[in-house]
């Protein structure tokens, strides 16, 4: 009984895993490079993550986890 268990926990918590996101869902990323490295996913260009990589050990990269929104856009206006 205990196995059936541990293998029902198991298999319901690799879906969730899998779907995880480990950055956020910007296109640009600002890679620091350093002790640590790490990124900042905040930026929706290149050219507005350069001022940020200015002057550090850093560099703008495209973020190869994000996921351009679906369906229809909800800033349409109106014409009347």
């Amino acid at each position: 009984m205990r196995i059936g268990a541990m293998v029902l926990v198991a298999s319901l918590a690799l879906p969730a895993a899998a779907t995880a996101q480990p950055y956020d869902n910007y296109p640009v990323c600002l890679r620091v490079y350093g002790p640590v490295r790490y990124d900042e996913c905040r930026y929706v260009s290149i050219e507005q993550c350069r001022p940020s990589a200015s002057g550090i050990a850093g560099q703008c990269v495209v973020n190869p986890w994000y996921r351009p929104p679906t369906g229809p856009s909800s800033r349409r206006v109106k014409r009347h």
